[in-house]
């Protein structure tokens, strides 16, 4: 099997070319204890510090060709796929399944950004680290999570992990004074695109939100939130409320008692005890 050699590297530090020489032993002759894929769901996915790898079997380079074969059992092809994940949603879940999938035998880690390192590179998340690694903790396609992740890889990084490619999109991604932060993984032949999910991601979704305020802003103050919570102004509050007002009066008398129940809710002095449908 080809093998990277030890002085064909990149500027980074991250060896790019393959030798022809066969190694001393193959694959299936080196006794490997890296961590193995999930193979149940009744438990989240373990973080990187409590379960690295501490195989002490050479991590032989691969190529893409040589992953999609398929590799020993004891030696899963290690992906990694990076990201904010803030507000999770089915774009971020399709992103990583595709990571997941990308070789017969894969075992995918996934780094997460910390909040500082975003608010400072991409802007203010909904969610805080903390949710957002709980959050990939509990994806089917998730093998292991690693806490606060670099915005921009290095070789020491990808050594420590053991990280055989990176899975991203293939759009250039351009941040921390970078036209690609993916550009010296593309180089090295570790880079392996994957394809974004029209129609849903964050921004869209905060954008949902922002463009709806007063829908949402009703509907929370309906559900016992205060107005200090929403924070909303008293006079916004008196608003909303008599907007509601409005809707229960142009109302059939028909109407489903449920409404009715939960709309008391903004009003002062009464009851925050959930309805009950009849």
């Amino acid at each position: 099997m080809p093998v990277l050699t030890t002085d064909a590297e990149s500027e980074t530090g991250i060896p790019k070319s393959l030798s022809n020489e066969p190694p001393s032993e193959t694959m299936e002759e080196i006794e490997h204890t890296c961590p193995q894929p999930r193979l149940t769901l009744t438990a989240p996915a373990p973080f990187a510090d409590e379960t690295s790898c501490q195989c002490q079997a050479p991590h032989e380079k691969l190529t893409i060709a040589q992953a999609r074969l398929g590799t020993p059992v004891d030696r899963p092809v290690r992906v990694y796929a990076d990201g904010i994940f803030d507000l999770f949603h089915s774009g971020h879940a399709r992103a990583l399944m595709q990571a997941k999938t990308l070789f017969p035998n894969s075992y995918l880690l996934v780094g997460v950004c910390s909040d500082d390192l975003t608010h400072k590179f991409k802007g203010f998340t909904v969610m805080n680290e903390a949710e957002r690694y709980e959050a990939l903790r509990h994806c089917r396609y998730v093998d292991e999570v690693i806490r606060d992740a670099p915005w921009t890889l290095t070789p020491e990084f990808l050594e420590k992990h053991k990280i055989d490619f990176v899975a991203h999109d293939d759009i250039p991604y351009s941040s921390a004074g970078s036209d690609d932060v993916y550009k010296h993984i593309k180089e090295a032949g570790m880079f392996v695109p994957t394809q974004r999910t029209e129609g849903i991601s964050t921004s869209d979704i905060i954008t949902r939100i922002v463009r709806d305020y007063d829908v949402y802003a009703r509907r929370n103050l309906q559900r016992g939130y205060t107005a200090k919570e929403l924070n909303v102004s008293f006079i916004n509050k008196q608003m909303f409320q008599e907007r509601s007002s409005r809707m229960l009066q142009a109302l059939s008398p028909k109407q489903s008692p449920t409404f009715f129940v939960v709309s008391l809710r903004s009003v002062p002095g009464q009851s925050h005890t959930k309805s009950m449908r009849t």
